[in-house]
């Protein structure tokens, strides 16, 4: 078992490693989306803004935006309704 100084040293190393992606939740549709991978995260803060616009023409609602280090299994997740 890792001690948690070493655990918390592997977490800050693998974060590096990681690219930016712009990560948008809707409520309807129930959908996660992730767009990307960015080099930095003001690239990525730069182009969310176009996702944004997409979502809001496609009549999407309950538009959350996150940016994050990450490296997700699939761009589009839909999800059950709450």
């Amino acid at each position: 078992m890792k001690s948690p100084l070493k655990f918390k040293l592997h977490s800050l190393i693998n974060r590096k490693k990681n690219p930016w992606w712009v990560e948008i939740r809707t409520a309807m549709p129930c959908c996660t989306y992730f767009f990307g991978p960015f080099n930095n995260i003001k690239e990525a803060k730069q182009k969310q803004s176009g996702y944004i616009d997409d979502l809001i023409e496609e009549k999407a609602l309950g538009i959350t935006v996150e940016i994050k280090q990450c490296q997700p299994n699939f761009l589009t997740v839909f999800e059950e309704p709450y």
